[in-house]
């Protein structure tokens, strides 16, 4: 897939309840991955807060893109965690949005 006409780039500040997450995506097919969730707890319901974290490294790895998710401040685990999920469906829908008026790749070099 060579990404043509895609938008590339996107963001998204999602508050949810008391905790706000910042999201950036690059899909840029060079993986990496900055998480940092704050989570404070061992588990989230039935699920590991480490499996989190873990599962959205995998899938920046996997897509071959630049994942950057930030909590700001939260105080439950629960809000955190929907959170950055939200907040990163929103910015891959940004990003891989078909720019119409591109016909060709987002990038100087020509090549993503």
């Amino acid at each position: 897939m060579d990404r043509k006409n895609i938008t590339r780039f996107g963001k998204s500040i999602l508050p949810m309840d008391e905790s706000l997450v910042i999201t950036g995506v690059d899909l840029v097919k060079r993986p990496y991955s900055k998480i940092q969730l704050n989570l404070e707890g061992p588990k989230i319901e039935d699920t590991f807060t480490e499996n989190i974290i873990h599962f959205l490294s995998s899938f920046a790895i996997n897509l071959e893109s630049n994942i950057h998710i930030f909590n700001i401040y939260g105080e439950n685990d629960h809000h955190k965690a929907e959170a950055a999920f939200k907040s990163l469906a929103l910015a891959l829908r940004e990003a891989c949005n078909i720019d119409i008026n591109r016909n060709d790749v987002p990038s100087t070099k020509g090549v993503i």
